[in-house]
């Protein structure tokens, strides 16, 4: 991909440097989108790691000082600490300041962070729909948001001219961008992020604790299915914690319609109705033929897939 004319954003700040914070740094320095960038997080020692890993040009763990002068803001931290981040920064932002997020949960962020943030900046969250099961500042990779969805929603009465601003960073690192209401898209991604995550952590919890499968049986003949889910569970506990914890209502609801279907197929099963056994696959067979058409995943199997953290692994970020 070559590098833009020029910088969409002349001072870009990162608050967090994680795989998502990581990879935005590598694309935005790779292809020239910002003239700047100030990378913040807590810690020193990923701070210091992020320095080592040269992707900001300016380190800090102040906060307040990161978003000085930065024309865009994007806080890429567990959903939890949201509201934390836009006490600290609000006060600081300069006027016309883009702030955004990376959050899988828009409707809380929304909720935690809008109060904080001043009349004088635009408030745009974001949800670029990609990552892996890996985290930290050396996870990340330019290409990841590459042909993946970016979702954004900002509130009622949000200029249009920040958001569209947004949404040029946003597809200048590959992304296809959608624009929607917090509340849909935490339903949405209810049902094709959090579940199927919920799902997983479960499962993988099941295996491990049936008393006449041993631990190193499960991990020796994993088939391909448990050990996708296996991959989707290794997923950064703090942050799918903070997912379920600040999403329960559209979980739940969801889940609940999951577990439904759930009690239907063990009838089918209990009962040897193969027809309606044939009907469902039939049916999860189209979706996944139709996820494959529109780009977003590939027909290789297991083993023809790229080495973990390569764009061919990525998997739905929360």
């Amino acid at each position: 991909m070559s590098a833009a004319e020029k910088p969409i954003f002349g001072r870009l700040t990162l608050i967090g440097i994680g795989l998502i914070g990581g990879s935005i740094a590598r694309v935005a320095r790779r292809d020239g989108l910002a003239g700047e960038i100030v990378v913040s997080t807590r810690r020193q020692e990923t701070l210091d790691r992020a320095a080592e890993l040269g992707l900001g040009d300016r380190y800090t763990t102040d906060m307040a000082a990161a978003v000085e002068g930065a024309d865009c803001v994007i806080v890429s931290v567990p959903v939890g600490a949201s509201e934390a981040v836009a006490q600290a920064i609000g006060p600081h932002l300069k006027p016309g300041a883009i702030v955004s997020d990376v959050g899988s949960v828009k409707a809380d962020v929304v909720r935690q962070m809008a109060p904080h943030l001043p009349a004088h900046a635009h408030f745009v969250p974001a949800h670029p729909v990609a990552g892996t099961e890996h985290s930290g500042p050396d996870a990340g990779f330019a290409e990841l948001f590459h042909n993946r969805w970016c979702i954004l929603t900002p509130p009622p009465g949000t200029d249009p001219a920040a958001v569209e601003h947004l949404a040029a960073f946003w597809r200048a690192t590959g992304s296809k961008v959608e624009t929607m209401t917090p509340e849909h898209h935490d339903m949405v991604l209810a049902i094709t992020s959090h579940i199927p995550h919920l799902i997983a952590y479960n499962i993988v919890g099941t295996a491990a604790h049936l008393e006449q499968v041993t631990a190193s049986e499960v991990i020796k003949f994993s088939a391909g299915g448990f050990r996708d889910f296996t991959r989707i569970a290794a997923s950064d506990p703090t942050m799918w914690r903070d997912v379920f914890l600040h999403n329960k209502e559209a979980v739940i609801e969801m889940l609940g319609r999951f577990i439904e279907d759930l009690f239907a197929l063990q009838r089918a099963v209990r009962f040897s109705d193969g027809d309606a056994l044939f009907e469902l696959f039939t049916k999860t067979r189209a979706i996944r033929r139709g996820i494959i058409d529109v780009g977003q995943d590939t027909a290789a199997p297991d083993f023809g897939r790229a080495s973990a953290g390569g764009p061919a692994e990525i998997l739905a970020k929360g």
